[in-house]
């Protein structure tokens, strides 16, 4: 693997000026306005008998345009400025590609470069739109360093709004970035930014890769939006989707040149059997231009400070993961079962991303456990920073539709919270997106259900189920967070319990926004119960910025008691104990203290309760209460203490 990866990276060095100047590309591809006025355009599509430029600025003549064609399958066109010196394509424009296929037919398409696509509200496709204003958006403010305790907000911008609408940019900077400030998360993962002609799809359907989606404003409004973030000390990052493609061609990449395999495999191994999309031949040279170039362009042109890869599963293995199960055997990643071109794709890109800026994040979403996924790519690894815990979410679902209380498991617990590799940093949640949609539950959703809807007023009595799922809510979460990884990611919305689930407009609910929308205004009713789940969220938050426990070596754990379903840790110096128990409370507790001193005495003191009132608890602990230390040995370790 790292053979074929250095022999590639030495071809980029050899042969393309280098990988500053390789994944600069999308400077001179699409249309580009040249230093003299001129346009400059340039397009890769080896299977066109003739390649020509139309729009606005010619009357939509399909043919006034021609390109030339040069070697490997690339095209070239100078069209020089205008007598006045103006721009011969304004901004604002409509422009499309017109290709001569092979067999004589023209097809009008969309380049793969453009950087703005737009759909007017009569029409099914999208339209390219040149997009080069006079004065474009100057970030003020400088990226955040490179964080050591990540805690991120997964978002996508346009749900999030308790209207039933497509929200936008402007309304993420001015009311959704100072809610996460607040909330204490100091990262940003943002969902469905690269344009996607399928709302319903969750912007894994992906028609154009360098184009911020317009359904939510223009692409200075997001420029605005991450360097707003920027002044709030929040990290940004992208979920890039380069596992596969929307398989449309009106607007979208299939079939660009009128064959199959331009950007893509041909025939069966080019589609995606369960996701009906378009899968890139990694391989290939221009495909390699156009992805790491893409990564280029998101940072150098927005300001992103990452990456979460989207589908890497997918990517790894020709069987894309489809009906294969993954047990952690070795074999299970050594064979010919393995697409190396996609693994040396994704070395390259780290490798490119780690070279060329440093300061970024990269996160793999790989459900198989691809052993040193998360290792630089100078020992032979994948190169990727943080891989996402995804098995965590999966058992709090399992435990929770299938087990009573009584039967739940706290060796089980802990083995998932703590089943990672050493040096390999993961990423802990208990739920995300994918929990969220429509056809899957919340947690909060699966603890209380129905009776979210007639019992989370203060007002209304506090009934069993409804108190079971706000102390299990917030218990799950913190021992996630605390115990899971060396990162801690939530979905917005999830952190105060977000009832029902989520669906976007589509023909099966009528296109209707209802279940479309973040309602973040349940937390600012103080007559609702939302706010202790939201208030808990913020503080558990807080005191990780406070201790570092995502930064710290891995927690010690010491007890996980089947029949009393205690268990406790210990991480950053901080002692935590959980009672899962359903119905029985301890007094005179004996727990080990993290310290190894003799004749040392260490008084504690409860830093955070979830029994507490302000988070809907019982409050059935006083915290003027102080522990102390005491020579005691119990579960191997000298020192303990009784709470």
């Amino acid at each position: 693997r790292y053979s074929l990866f250095y022999n590639r990276l030495k071809n980029i060095e050899e042969n393309e000026g280098g990988l500053d100047k390789f994944t600069e590309s999308y400077k001179t591809f699409g249309v580009n306005q040249s230093v003299d006025g001129g346009i400059y355009c340039k397009e890769w599509a080896p299977g066109a008998e003739a390649v020509f430029l139309t729009g606005d600025f010619n009357g939509w003549d399909p043919f006034s345009h021609p390109y030339k064609k040069m070697d490997y399958g690339k095209w070239e066109l100078f069209i020089p400025p205008g007598q006045d010196g103006c721009p011969p394509v304004p901004h604002g424009s409509k422009l499309k590609v017109v290709i001569r296929a092979q067999n004589g037919e023209l097809l009008y398409r969309i380049s793969p470069w453009a950087r703005y696509v737009v759909r007017d509200e009569d029409k099914v496709n999208y339209d390219w739109v040149h997009w080069n204003p006079p004065q474009s958006y100057i970030h003020k403010h400088p990226s955040p360093k490179r964080l050591k305790s990540l805690k991120i907000y997964e978002s996508h911008v346009g749900i999030a709004s308790p209207e039933g609408k497509v929200a936008s940019y402007k309304n993420f900077t001015y009311n959704v970035l100072p809610r996460i400030k607040d909330l204490g998360y100091n990262c940003v993962q943002l969902m469905a930014i690269m344009e996607h002609a399928y709302y319903a799809s969750f912007g894994y359907q992906v028609t154009s890769f360098f184009a911020a989606s317009s359904r939510y404003g223009t692409p200075d409004d997001l420029k605005e939006m991450i360097d707003v973030a920027h002044s709030m000390g929040i990290t940004v990052l992208l979920d890039v989707v380069h596992s596969h493609a929307s398989k449309n061609s009106e607007d979208g990449l299939n079939k660009f040149d009128g064959t199959d395999y331009c950007f893509f495999h041909s025939g069966s191994k080019g589609t995606h059997q369960l996701w009906d999309s378009r899968l890139f031949d990694y391989a290939n040279w221009e495909v390699l231009r156009f992805l790491l170039s893409n990564l280029r362009m998101w940072i150098q042109e927005y300001r992103f400070d990452g990456f979460r890869f989207d589908g890497v599963t997918s990517m790894l293995y020709h069987h894309h993961g489809i009906g294969t199960g993954f047990s952690g055997d070795y074999n299970e990643y050594f064979g010919l079962h393995v697409d190396e071109d996609a693994l040396c794709y994704l070395m390259l890109a780290n490798h490119m991303i780690n070279f060329l800026h440093p300061e970024c994040i990269t996160i793999a979403e790989d459900v198989s456990g691809m052993p040193a996924l998360c290792r630089p790519v100078a020992e032979g690894g994948g190169g990727f920073d943080y891989r996402l815990a995804m098995a965590i979410p999966d058992k709090w679902i399992q435990i929770i539709k299938e087990l009573k209380d009584e039967d739940w498991n706290m060796g089980n617990i802990v083995h998932t919270l703590t089943n990672r590799r050493y040096e390999e940093k993961y990423i802990a949640y208990a739920e995300s997106h994918d929990q969220a949609l429509v056809g899957d539950k919340t947690l909060a959703f699966r603890l209380m259900d129905a009776e979210m809807y007639t019992n989370m007023s203060v007002l209304s009595p506090l009934t069993p189920v409804i108190d079971r799922g706000i102390q299990l809510h917030k218990m799950i979460r913190l021992i996630t967070h605390a115990l899971g990884g060396e990162s801690y990611l939530n979905f917005m919305g999830n952190e105060f319990g977000h009832p029902e689930w989520l669906d976007f407009p589509r023909r099966g609910n009528n296109e209707s926004y209802h279940y479309a929308r973040r309602q973040f205004n349940l937390t600012e009713d103080n007559l609702l119960r939302y706010r202790f789940l939201n208030a808990f969220d913020r503080d558990m938050n807080k005191l990780e910025e406070r201790f570092g426990w995502l930064a710290s070596p891995p927690a010690y754990v010491s007890e996980k008691h089947e029949s009393n379903k205690v268990i406790a840790f210990e991480r950053a110096g901080l002692i935590f104990i959980f009672n899962f128990h359903p119905y029985q409370s301890y007094v005179d507790y004996r727990v080990v203290t993290w310290h190894d001193s003799l004749m040392v005495i260490f008084k504690y003191k409860i830093l955070l309760d979830s029994d507490a009132a302000e988070y809907g608890g019982h409050q059935r602990l006083d915290h003027n209460t102080e522990y102390f230390s005491e020579e005691y040995p119990h579960n191997y370790r000298p020192n303990s203490i009784m709470v």
